[in-house]
């Protein structure tokens, strides 16, 4: 489905003619040959990140990317995220029309207690009564080397925009669903998706989980987070709400609740 090459902390998943929509950076629709996933190092702070990616692709070796990425009529950057996570933990897994890549660190966990107003707040780390403040570190340290929990989630199968755009939901719902069994835990504060699909598959109108895309999808992407996570840790000493994660955020403020 696609030929994946790691090569210099640069994990590249090539299909030509594939159909792309990613969440990350620069993020959108698009048409190309590849996709990218690229680990930064501890401390960084480059925020020219189009001129960074050129210099990772260039050092790799990817430097022509197999042949730009289109949007429309418009060439367009190829899609790619950045993790801190190295890309000797990425991992794959394949189920009947779908395959999913996955690199999976939780040094900066988004924590969304069902309780506000806890430990958290007494920590003063959440945003309680400000909604336009945004959610502070909930330690201190050095430079963040943000974990991330990036996903890359391709079908041969054509997908309307709108089952695009729905396995989005269905593969950020599956590593939910995955990272709360495991760590307790629904993401971190940097989390990415890219979708991939064939133009030229059999059409595929929705992605939902009770359809033959969706289901492949979200056990796909249980399969590929796990398995990144055991490579990632080892010793099962998972960083978490219980653990010492480096980085993160609480969302522990109250919406005001109301009838439409």
């Amino acid at each position: 489905m696609f030929e994946a090459t790691v090569r210099d902390g640069v994990l590249r998943l090539r299909r030509p003619g594939t159909r792309w929509l990613s969440t990350g950076w620069d993020g959108g629709r698009s048409r190309g040959p590849a996709a990218y996933n690229v680990t930064v190092p501890e401390g960084f702070d480059r925020t020219d990140l189009g001129a960074y990616r050129d210099e990772r692709l260039a050092r790799a070796g990817f430097e022509n990317g197999g042949g730009p990425a289109r949007d429309g009529d418009a060439e367009r950057d190829p899609p790619t995220l950045f993790t801190g996570v190295a890309m000797d933990h990425a991992r794959g897994a394949r189920r009947g029309p779908v395959v999913a890549y996955a690199t999976a660190g939780l040094s900066n966990p988004a924590m969304l207690p069902m309780e506000p107003g806890g430990a958290a707040a007494d920590r003063g780390d959440a945003v309680a009564d400000d909604p336009e403040r945004e959610p502070e570190a909930t330690t201190e340290g050095p430079p963040r080397r943000p974990g991330t929990v990036n996903l890359t989630v391709g079908t041969t199968r054509r997908l309307a925009d709108g089952a695009a755009a729905n396995l989005v939901a269905v593969a950020a719902e599956a590593k939910a669903a995955t990272l709360l069994a495991t760590a307790g835990v629904p993401g971190t504060t940097s989390d990415a998706v890219v979708i991939a699909d064939d133009p030229d598959g059999e059409p595929a109108a929705f992605s939902g989980s009770a359809t033959p895309v969706g289901a492949a999808a979200r056990v796909c992407v249980r399969d590929a987070v796990r398995a990144s996570l055991r490579s990632r840790y080892p010793d099962g000493d998972l960083p978490g709400p219980a653990g010492d994660a480096e980085h993160g955020v609480v969302a522990d403020g109250r919406a005001e609740v109301f009838d439409p």
